[in-house]
């Protein structure tokens, strides 16, 4: 049974920074790739970044430049590192993991005051 347990969301003014967290509850996560979504009220869940098995790294052109994803195989770990939030980053942010499947945590909140 995997769990994703995601942390580190909040309520934070606009141009200010969260860490979020998500610990993996699995065996063998050094072999999965991982991302973090968003999903804004009313709205669809869009991809924010991934971090590969090899460590390749990719962001959406909306959080480039003010987001960075990390991941800590040994702690079973993933981080997205956020600063210079905007209002539109506001949303639920969900850790996910996949190979052949993918599993998804239960989200965070992320919320960005004007």
């Amino acid at each position: 049974q995997v769990q994703l347990l995601e942390s580190g969301g909040g309520l934070v003014p606009a141009g200010g920074s969260l860490r979020l967290s998500c610990v993996a509850s699995m065996f063998g996560f050094d072999l999965y790739g991982t991302r973090w979504f968003r999903q804004a009220p009313g709205k669809q869940r869009i991809l924010v970044a991934s971090i590969d098995l090899n460590g390749t790294v990719a962001y959406a052109d909306s959080v480039k430049d003010r987001f960075v994803i990390s991941r800590d195989n040994a702690k079973n770990s993933l981080y997205l590192q956020m600063s210079s939030l905007k209002p539109e980053d506001t949303g639920v942010y969900f850790c996910n993991v996949y190979r052949t499947r993918e599993f998804w945590g239960q989200g965070t909140q992320v919320t960005v005051s004007s």
